[in-house]
């Protein structure tokens, strides 16, 4: 199995919003959630690619969120369901965008991903926040996001390399193949109820301790 890297964005911190403004959707925020697109080889390291910044690092970037991953079919659903919104490459914050229609379904937690020059493992899903609603200035994005599925991914880094856009990476191992990122969404959003899966989950080894604490 093979997964195809469509595009690579990094972003700068930058403050934005009015101070005075008591709209959520206005207000001044700090975050480094816009990304665009870069050309050619970046290096990943163990807290992600160098030259993407992070403005919240308590809840944000480290070494089990190293990397966010996102499905570029979804742009495709979020282009009918929001035609209002330009959306792009980078739009919900992610470094990689996914090609060839994989999407959270098809891709595991524990999945260790391999390049050529560096190697990657999933470690959780995106859990959506309110920096999407701000960034689009869409009220119910989040909430959307969240009852869509089409959340995302976090990478650790295993081997730190250069990755750019075309590349492919294999797919090594696969130790939790019955816990797909969806299936994760799903115990932890209350769409799949069962306490046994909710202690199979806690005790996945790859998972990561934010998603096990999230879900105890």
């Amino acid at each position: 199995m093979r997964l195809k890297i469509e595009s690579i964005q990094i972003g700068t911190v930058v403050t934005e919003g009015d101070t005075e403004d008591r709209d959520p959707l206005s207000r001044r925020w700090t975050s480094a959630f816009r990304k665009t697109p870069v050309q050619g080889a970046v290096h990943v390291q163990a807290t992600g690619i160098a030259g993407d910044q992070v403005a919240d690092t308590k809840n944000h970037g480290g070494p089990e969120k190293a990397l966010l991953c996102y499905p570029g079919v979804h742009y495709l659903a979020w282009a009918q369901e929001h035609p209002e919104l330009n959306w792009g490459p980078g739009g919900f914050g992610e470094n990689l965008v996914i090609a060839d229609g994989w999407t959270e379904a098809d891709v595991c937690i524990g999945d260790r991903w391999i390049g050529e020059d560096c190697e990657l493992e999933i470690s959780q899903p995106r859990q959506p926040c309110w920096k999407i609603s701000r960034r689009w200035s869409t009220k119910t994005l989040t909430k959307e996001v969240a009852q869509t599925g089409r959340t995302g991914w976090y990478c650790r880094v295993i081997r730190e390399g250069e990755l750019s856009a075309g590349k492919e990476l294999d797919l090594g191992e696969r130790p939790h193949p019955d816990w797909s990122v969806a299936r994760v969404n799903d115990v932890l959003f209350g769409r799949e109820v069962d306490r046994l899966a909710v202690h199979e989950l806690m005790n996945l080894s790859r998972l990561s301790q934010q998603w096990k604490a999230s879900l105890a």
